[in-house]
């Protein structure tokens, strides 16, 4: 992949759409929408919990785990959230409650994150995006998205991604996933310590084994979300010198934001070019542009399974 020509995209029109007055509205950041979403996402983890707790059966069991596996790729967006210093207001309980409450259950860190994330977005679509591995693969054949699948309902993809997260926090990975702040030992108090509150509430409400469902889905059904976003935000796209066209927003289905899409991750378009605007914002500032013309000859598609059906065309 070569660098982005300079100049190749000029000043989209959707800057001319939107009013200063919108601009500072929908870059304000309320701290209490932020609680709202960290207590959705810790409370429909609860709910699933309690549904097998209640009906333990098959059935409840692979939906709790879904559910879960949805939940888990809501906290690392309420993660990239704090990496972009939008969570919360103060800058330390930006930081704090980004790992505490969001990273660290799902074995994130914050502060890795954060300078490998934003080179995303400084660098997307050229040789130094860091996130151009996941997607340049695609279109795939049907056989090989369902190896794929496959791999990531079963286990395989979390192990692996176990053992790579492991080796960052030792200080034993080297490249772009090396860990450049504190590293060893002390690097992994924070998963430990919130994964054992969690296993502690479950164990005091009489049910330790639930805890379970939290490493299966963070083996599987994670895997398979985090994949299907992949895919989705900049897969196939049609033009990557295009501020419009080298990133996909996916207008997604309840189901879809409950499993695959939480958070508001979908508008991923709308966080490429206003990377600023909070999660909570960003159907607003979609509906805005799309209300005055500007995304009309944008990359955005209806529901996931014409993206995946596209990420597996090739013959």
């Amino acid at each position: 992949m070569s660098a982005r020509i300079e100049g190749a995209s000029e000043r989209a029109p959707w800057r001319a759409v939107l009013t200063q007055a919108e601009r500072r509205s929908l870059l304000e950041l309320r701290d209490l929408r932020s609680w709202g979403s960290l207590a959705v996402n810790w409370g429909l983890v609860a709910a699933a919990f309690a549904l097998v707790a209640a009906w333990p059966n098959p059935l409840s069991v692979v939906l709790a785990i879904f559910v879960i596996g949805g939940r888990q790729l809501g906290f690392a967006v309420l993660m990239h959230e704090a990496a972009h210093r939008t969570l919360f207001r103060s800058e330390t309980w930006n930081d704090r409650f980004g790992n505490w409450l969001s990273a660290y259950p799902v074995w994130g860190d914050l502060h890795p994150y954060r300078p490998y994330h934003l080179q995303h977005h400084a660098r997307t679509w050229t040789d130094d995006d860091p996130d151009l591995g996941l997607v340049t693969p695609f279109p795939v054949t049907r056989a090989s998205l369902r190896r794929k699948i496959w791999r990531d309902l079963s286990g395989q993809t979390g192990w692996k991604r176990a053992k790579v997260t492991l080796k960052r926090d030792l200080g034993w990975s080297q490249g772009r996933v090396r860990r450049r702040d504190e590293a060893g030992v002390r690097s992994l108090r924070g998963v430990l310590l919130t994964n054992g509150i969690l296993f502690g509430i479950l164990a005091a409400f009489g049910h330790p084994a639930l805890y379970l469902l939290w490493v299966v889905a963070w083996l599987t059904s994670y895997s398979l979300a985090m994949r299907i976003r992949s895919i989705a935000e900049h897969s196939m796209v049609p033009d990557p010198s295009s501020d419009l066209l080298n990133t996909r927003t996916t207008r997604a289905r309840w189901w879809e934001r409950l499993l695959i899409a939480p958070n508001r991750v979908n508008f991923h378009l709308e966080h490429h070019l206003l990377m600023r605007v909070p999660h909570y914002n960003l159907p607003r500032l979609h509906r805005i542009l799309a209300e005055r013309g500007a995304l009309d000859q944008a990359l955005v598609t209806t529901g996931y399974w014409g993206v995946l059906d596209l990420a597996s065309s090739r013959s």
